[in-house]
């Protein structure tokens, strides 16, 4: 046969107070006159030992039907009937003896119970508790961590029904907040050292500032006595109502700053004068008695060789104790514990009793059955103490629980202080409130930080770190063009068409708009050639008109030659029309003016070579070139070549004109200002138009190149053809791969730069002779044949 069960270690002064608790509530109830009047509650109180074997031994002795302590003969209706259980405390112990009792339908409220899993009715039918399911709880810390900011924690938990259904809760809601957890190990306190001392050296080792315990108060205590073995760096523990607001563990000094939810404290009225009300007669009746007095005085109360205490003498005072029992300045649990028993009594009481005009009466000789007691604790609802006592579908009360902080007071004691409730029955994003200034790990008045990795600032994103939790991060500056303006984004987001980030690519600025403006050097340069340019093309023409008698003027076609200056300053000036803010005008007329001017530059060109080769022709035997070829002709033929470029301009104008537009593509970080061209055939027609009469020109040029050098300007013009078209040439695949602004500069220059070009190579050798060389400015050397 196996041994029987027995209990061992010392007694729990904070259960003792629970089950005295009872019999208090118990004890008034038999003296009230509204509850249960003329029926007294008989109880019997089992130590489980926090044992689940003497758990369940217990609960086969409850639902064995009657037990022989009851039968005494007394006038007891049901003698030794149960009718109801009160506890147990733990909530493996709960569950082991549900199961046992729940199948003959006796009703079981514990009063410190709180695994969520016994919330399930499929399983539990007959349990009901005062205390709130650890899935409030579990919520609640969740809540709480996350509203500290804190991602990065590490979780330990007692290796029971408790420990392990709490934290899964835990973790759960955990993750549904974004925190992490770096580990989490559980623990017993039946573990051999060697587990004990792993779990600390994790606690010691780890990168989490934080951590939280779902623990029972034995296993918590076993673990601190291990942390304080061997220094450990400074930890915030967030703990469960089971330890945080257990006193006897305040003097783990380095605690100090623990915040967790606790069972709202109460006060019940007598308790205390109850508990005090021992004396050494009334301790002998009770073995639980016997053995509290004895370990509190350390004296024994019957002469024993088993011990080496000596007998007490009598003086004892229990009013003089400082533990767990005679402390009543924080009930909690045992508040729990008195609730239990008065939900018990009210579901007899309306069983039973019926309420007739102003008295009760109560059927003692009822043959009552527990599933009816069952049945009627689902409908209760009362008030006792100013405290609201119901239960849900679940056997659940309504949660609420205060927030508890572990400061250091005056003295340099620690105390527990309150600092802040929560109440589920409140809306979401209101049942947390906390209402006093908390004090952290060590005394410090500034919240800790614990994340894996700090938060990334806007203008970053964050990027995962390959096999670690999505707390561990790293962080990424934005693409370019993307920004985030927020602290810890997944994600960058492209600004508008028209706008770009800042430095920081946290904020979408509007993008700076560029256009090439008289402001700027390259600008202010390309105007200045312009209109010097322009100047110097007017002083020659005023060089010709005031030398226009001489030969060397008259001989090159004068009315060409002005005409030819004439479209030049025009080009010249015609430069200045692609600087500045394009607009709906500028853009036709910059185009259009510079095509019409340079093709009438070409046909004043192409004129005085068809001329030059006309005259030459004309000399010979036989010629009558130059009647088909005079005054009236060279008009004309500068009259048509000109009015073929005005039409195409003017059929690009009336079909797909140039506009203004803004190039958002050549650079991603400003807008350039420019004149699209609308139909780029009509832009090329008109340049290809100008390009084959420059073309044109150069092969007549060419052809007449080797008439005699003092009579004609075949080879200026020639030469001038070779810079144009070089010009030109090299024009177009600048212009194509020129970026933004700069590709009107690219146009201005192949204008300035072949304008230059035509008057130099053909009116500087002239000007020159006529200023300063005159004596060759005669008909005599012009007609010579030398050189």
């Amino acid at each position: 046969m196996p041994e029987p069960l027995s209990c061992a270690g010392s007694i729990n002064s904070r259960g003792l107070r629970f089950s005295r608790a009872m019999v208090f509530a118990i004890e008034q109830i038999n003296n009230s006159t509204e509850l249960l009047p003329g029926i007294k509650l008989g109880y019997e109180i089992y130590d489980s030992c926090a044992s689940v074997s003497v758990a369940v031994h217990v609960a086969f002795q409850l639902s064995g039907g009657l037990d022989p302590v009851f039968n005494t003969g007394d006038k007891c209706s049901e003698s030794g009937m149960v009718m109801a259980v009160v506890g147990a405390s733990a909530s493996t112990s709960s569950i082991s003896m549900s199961r046992i009792i729940g199948p003959f339908n006796i009703p079981q409220v514990s009063h410190f119970a709180t695994c969520a899993c016994l919330s399930d009715k499929q399983q539990y039918p007959s349990f009901f508790r005062t205390i709130p399911s650890d899935q409030f709880q579990a919520d609640a810390l969740a809540k709480l961590v996350k509203h500290f900011g804190w991602t990065w924690i590490g979780a330990v938990r007692s290796d029971s029904d408790y420990g392990n259904n709490g934290m899964a809760s835990f973790l759960h809601a955990a993750r549904k907040e974004g925190i992490c957890v770096e580990y989490s190990e559980s623990f017993y306190r039946t573990h051999p050292r060697s587990r004990i001392q792993r779990v600390a050296d994790v606690i010691r080792r780890s990168t989490a500032k934080v951590v939280v315990a779902f623990t029972s108060i034995g296993d918590m205590r076993i673990l601190l006595e291990e942390l304080s073995r061997k220094p450990s760096p400074p930890r915030q523990w967030i703990g469960s109502e089971s330890w945080v607001t257990d006193p006897d563990l305040l003097r783990f000094s380095f605690l100090a700053g623990a915040i967790g939810f606790g069972i709202e404290k109460s006060v019940i009225p007598g308790l205390r004068d109850f508990l005090l009300d021992l004396s050494p007669s009334k301790v002998a009746e009770s073995p639980l008695l016997t053995m509290f007095w004895e370990e509190a005085f350390n004296c024994r109360l019957v002469k024993s060789e088993a011990t080496d205490r000596s007998v007490c003498d009598g003086t004892e005072d229990i009013k003089m104790l400082q533990n767990s029992y005679t402390d009543t300045s924080q009930l909690r649990v045992t508040n729990m514990a008195y609730k239990a028993v008065y939900a018990i009594a009210h579901a007899i009481h309306n069983a039973v009793c019926q309420k007739t005009d102003s008295t009760t009466q109560c059927d003692k000789f009822t043959k009552l059955e527990a599933k009816e007691v069952l049945n009627q604790l689902k409908k209760v609802n009362f008030s006792q103490n100013g405290y609201d006592v119901s239960f849900d579908a679940n056997g659940d009360p309504v949660a609420t629980y205060e927030l508890v902080n572990w400061q250091r007071n005056e003295s340099g004691s620690i105390e527990l202080v309150t600092v802040g409730q929560y109440d589920s029955s409140l809306p979401v994003g209101q049942e947390f409130l906390i209402n006093r200034n908390l004090t952290w790990v060590e005394g410090g008045t500034k919240v800790p930080v614990s994340v894996c990795t700090d938060s990334c600032p806007s203008g970053t994103r964050k990027v995962l770190q390959k096999g670690k939790p999505i707390c561990c991060y790293d962080c990424t500056p934005c693409p370019e063009g993307e920004i985030s303006n927020a602290t810890d984004s997944f994600d960058c987001f492209p600004c508008p068409k028209e706008f770009w980030p800042n430095a920081e690519r946290d904020t979408c600025l509007p993008k700076p708009v560029e256009f090439f403006s008289f402001n700027e050097a390259l600008g202010i340069v390309l105007a200045a050639f312009s209109i010097g340019g322009a100047c110097l093309t007017i002083i020659t023409a005023a060089v010709f008109y005031r030398h226009r008698s001489s030969p060397i003027v008259r001989a090159n076609n004068s009315e060409l030659s002005f005409l030819l200056l004439f479209s030049l300053t025009l080009c010249f000036l015609c430069s200045l029309t692609f600087i500045g803010a394009p607009s709906e005008w500028s853009c036709m007329l910059r185009h259009t003016a510079f095509g019409i001017t340079f093709v009438l530059c070409m046909s004043c060109v192409l004129g005085k070579t068809i001329v030059v080769l006309t005259a030459f022709r004309a000399t010979l035997p036989g010629s009558n070139l130059m009647k088909w070829f005079g005054p009236s002709q060279q008009r004309l033929t500068v009259v048509s070549f000109t009015f073929i470029q005005v039409l195409i301009c003017t059929i690009w104008l009336v079909l797909s004109p140039p506009f203004p537009m803004k190039n958002l593509t050549t650079y991603k970080e400003r807008i350039i200002l420019e004149c699209a061209l609308g139909s780029a055939l009509g832009f090329w027609a008109v340049l290809g138009y100008i390009g084959l009469l420059a073309v044109f020109c150069f092969v007549l040029a060419v052809l007449a190149r080797k008439l005699p050098n003092n009579f004609n300007e075949a080879k200026l013009i020639t030469f001038s053809m070779l810079i144009f078209c070089a010009v030109w040439i090299t024009f177009i695949p600048a212009y194509v791969s020129s970026p933004g602004k700069y590709t009107v500069a690219v146009e201005i220059f192949a204008i300035l730069a072949s304008s230059f070009g035509l008057i130099t190579c053909i009116f500087a050798p002239k000007c020159f002779i006529i200023l300063f060389k005159p004596e060759k400015n005669t008909k005599k050397h012009l007609m010579s044949r030398g050189l």
